[in-house]
């Protein structure tokens, strides 16, 4: 496949603070990506530099092959063929729906103007509002007409601003599958910063973690999930906790929820002490079981209850049950474990 965006090892400062690092990453052409973390990790940053918003300190920044950024040299924004949605939308007030998404196509016929406008307002489904204004529509229908204005002109590459923060939680959830539907159907190579998790596992095909102004993985959802590099991302996603364990043989660990076994991917010795990974559904409430655990708290959420529950050997895990299983703080339930990834990461310096 052919990389529309190349970052190679590309860094940016503000003054002394350095707030991105080394960072490296390609997008295939069609590839949705997205780069995931917390505040201040330094992803709206990398964003501004592919756009040229902001200069690189070091590295080089491709499109198509395209060197548009290095240090000393930034091709302009209005060069790079990239489109943009912001976190506001960026709407203009008094223009309608269709000026709105026209406005970067000025300097096409009229004709073209008008199809290209018609095209993008019907993909994302709002050619009934074309005439229209930004206020007399919903937020989610503003953040399609800020995607439709977008793709309008037939970006190299569409970047995106934490695009869905500004919607409630239901709507945020339908309109990031719909993106990604639309980005999709229109062949469009885009990325996307955001802080939620769900969003970025709903949109993208890959997904970068990031931390201090690093990805620390650049990967799938299933892997980053199922397959994380460090203990800080299998902390970071998802939800699960790392428990004690002790390495038996190639297939078996020692923990406090009793002998595992399952495959370790990672080659240790026998003896290593490892963290050990588990997941809410690695935990099934089981009131018959052997192994017992105190219920530390709880987290109704409807159909299902979170426990955060606790070995007797001090370990904490978390696990998801019926609501109609009801226990208190302080109860110990029976509980079996069924893990089926062995995700271990030695503790040994």
């Amino acid at each position: 496949m052919t990389a529309v965006l190349e970052l190679e090892k590309i860094s940016q400062a503000y003054g002394p603070q350095l707030v991105v690092k080394d960072l490296s990453l390609t997008l295939e052409k069609g590839q949705i990506g997205c780069l995931l973390g917390a505040s201040g990790c330094g992803k709206t940053t990398v964003l501004r530099t592919i756009a040229g918003f902001e200069s690189l300190l070091q590295g080089e920044i491709r499109l198509n092959g395209t060197v548009v950024s290095r240090g000393g040299f930034s091709l302009p924004p209005a060069k790079r063929q990239i489109g943009m949605v912001f976190q506001d939308y960026a709407l203009f007030p008094h223009l309608s729906i269709f000026a709105n998404v026209a406005f970067g196509l000025r300097n096409l016929d009229k004709a073209e103007l008008v199809r290209r406008v018609n095209e993008a307002l019907e993909l994302v489904g709002l050619h009934s509002e074309l005439n229209k204004y930004p206020h007399e529509i919903s937020g989610g229908q503003q953040q399609r007409v800020a995607l439709a204005r977008a793709l309008a002109p037939k970006p190299q590459l569409l970047l995106m601003d934490e695009p869905f923060s500004n919607l409630d939680v239901t709507l945020r959830e339908r309109l990031s599958m719909e993106v990604r539907d639309i980005l999709k159907e229109y062949g469009t190579t885009a990325l996307f910063v955001t802080h939620n998790q769900h969003e970025a596992f709903a949109v993208a095909d890959r997904i970068g973690v990031m931390h201090s102004g690093e990805i620390l993985q650049w990967d799938s959802a299933h892997n980053l999930y199922h397959q994380p590099a460090s203990p800080r991302i299998a902390e970071f996603v998802g939800e699960g906790t790392l428990i004690k364990g002790v390495v038996k043989n190639t297939t078996q660990l020692e923990t406090g929820l009793g002998l595992l076994e399952g495959v370790i991917k990672k080659s240790l010795p026998v003896g290593t002490p490892v963290q050990l990974l588990v997941r809410p559904e690695d935990i099934v409430h089981e009131e018959d079981s052997f192994i017992k655990a105190r219920v530390v708290r709880r987290n109704f959420r409807g159909a299902n209850i979170l426990y955060n529950l606790q070995l007797n050997n001090g370990d904490m895990v978390l696990a998801l049950v019926p609501s109609h299983c009801d226990h208190l703080p302080g109860e110990k339930i029976g509980i079996q474990p069924d893990v089926r990834h062995l995700v271990v990461f030695s503790t040994e310096t």
